[in-house]
């Protein structure tokens, strides 16, 4: 009995194919220091991340959610133990991160105008 090997490795490339491209989010997702370097993103007054120009692609808008949800739940953690607001620590995060942000990346200014540092 014969086994057929060219179909089998055609299921095999098709799985393989298809892992790939369902994997754009695992094995090839935009980092926050791409992001960044692309322009895509920048730091705000609030201590978040913002999305520079318009909408965004899918991968930005999620790597920003996923940087602010962590952020936040940080900025929650140091103003309970501090017994302080949650704006306050976000208003100093904000300008800490605009301070430490690299010459040619975006910051947000007060007015919500985004700009070069």
């Amino acid at each position: 009995m014969q086994m057929n090997v060219r179909p089998t490795r055609c299921l095999v490339f098709m799985i393989l194919l298809l892992v790939l491209l369902g994997a754009p989010t695992g094995l090839w997702a935009l980092s926050l220091g791409e992001a960044k370097a692309k322009g895509l993103v920048g730091e705000t007054q609030t201590g978040y991340l913002g999305i520079v120009s318009g909408k965004g692609s899918r991968e930005v808008r999620a790597l920003t959610k996923d940087v602010n949800q962590k952020r936040k739940q940080k900025y929650r953690g140091v103003a309970k133990h501090n017994g302080t607001s949650l704006q306050t620590v976000e208003v100093l995060a904000g300008k800490n991160l605009i301070k430490r942000t690299r010459p040619g990346h975006f910051i947000q200014l007060p007015s919500g105008k985004w700009t070069k540092k």
